[in-house]
């Protein structure tokens, strides 16, 4: 191995390192509550050493959002790639999808959405805000596609699938922030599933033809 690359791998190693840190401070403090020191000194770095890296704390947070976009992007497209199930199967099985992701989660998914605003899209890099749109456009293709299968297969009603997908996507984001919301009053009752689960029965219905 050259000079230049072991350079290279050991530039990823450190990036790794910092991101894996800032995971976990954004985990106990959120957001808000985390600073650059907190996540340098979980990384056992100096600041400024964090700063060759990430120019600043979103930047941080939206690299976590591209690592969790391509689980996310993977798990709805292969609900497309299951040829055994039906429109309404996979519809069935992306409520399914949105609901464990969050679940397993919720840091990210409120992650996803933090990052669809432009104002927080303007504090990244060119490049690293350009991968974030990217990967948004990804996963509303991937879901307009269950809807494009349905509509093809003349089970739902013949309108625009991306249509479709921003209405899945609006009400999910809604429901997120509400869930998130709520968990303050009562953190061991889970809102969202129940709730989610109805709403996309009723989206299914209203979108099937006869």
């Amino acid at each position: 191995m050259g000079i230049e690359e072991r350079k290279e791998r050991e530039k990823q190693m450190r990036r790794r390192q910092i991101i894996d840190a800032a995971e976990k401070v954004f985990a106990a403090k959120g957001f808000s509550g985390a600073t650059i020191e907190n996540i340098a000194e979980q990384a056992e770095l100096s600041p400024a050493t964090l700063y060759l890296y990430f120019k600043n704390k979103d930047e941080l947070y939206a690299s976590l959002n591209l690592k969790f976009l391509k689980v996310f992007i993977e798990r709805i497209e292969n609900i497309r790639s299951q040829n055994e199930l039906d429109p309404e199967e996979k519809v069935k099985a992306l409520e399914r999808v949105l609901y464990e992701l969050y679940d397993y989660d919720p840091l990210n998914v409120i992650n996803v959405l933090r990052f669809q605003s432009s104002e927080a899209l303007r504090n990244l890099s060119p490049q690293l805000s350009s991968q974030i749109k990217d990967g948004a456009r990804k996963y509303l293709r991937s879901i307009a596609g269950i809807f494009q299968d349905g509509v093809q297969a003349g089970i739902f009603l013949e309108h625009n699938p991306v249509a479709f997908a921003d209405i899945v996507w609006g009400l999910y984001a809604g429901l997120v922030l509400w869930e998130h919301t709520k968990r303050g009053f009562d953190s061991e009752k889970d809102f969202l599933k129940p709730t989610l689960g109805l709403a996309i029965e009723i989206i299914t219905r209203g979108i099937k033809k006869n």
